[in-house]
């Protein structure tokens, strides 16, 4: 069975030679794609995760929500902090460039460009809440509301 796949996938690859094509396409950027989230020096976290890390090592919790956003609902212990005032390379910030530092949104789309921005900027430790809030709320864990 085996052998015979074997024996015809050179007279299909020279028949359907874009197909084959947009295959490898396909499969090189897959790959990449999986390399560069092994070493852009930041990790995804799930909710369960977050939750460890928390419990773990206490990390500073950036949530990037707009205000009335975070009123409504957010993580407990998290600071509110505007993306278009978020600012990695402030000198306020560099006390805390060897603490872990996770940063989240509505839907974490915004947190994982704050989280390339905080690695950037020379921070060791940085996570980023995949799906966000909306992540965080979904797997039942407690939010916090108002300031």
């Amino acid at each position: 069975m085996l052998s015979d796949i074997l024996h015809r996938l050179p007279e299909f690859a020279g028949n359907h030679l874009f197909l084959v094509m947009m295959f490898v396409v396909l499969l090189v950027m897959l790959i990449g794609n999986e390399f560069g989230r092994l070493f852009r020096g930041y990790r995804e976290l799930t909710p369960a995760a977050l939750t460890q890390l928390i419990n773990r090592e206490t990390p500073l919790l950036i949530d990037l929500s707009a205000a009335p956003d975070f009123d409504k609902a957010h993580i407990p212990g998290a600071r509110n902090v505007q993306m278009s005032q978020f600012d990695p390379e402030n000198n306020d910030l560099a006390p805390v460039k060897d603490r872990p530092v996770a940063v989240y949104c509505k839907t974490g789309t915004t947190s994982a460009q704050a989280a390339a921005r905080l690695h950037k900027a020379g921070f060791k430790q940085v996570y980023w809440l995949g799906g966000g809030i909306a992540a965080w709320r979904e797997a039942n864990l407690p939010v916090a509301k108002g300031r």
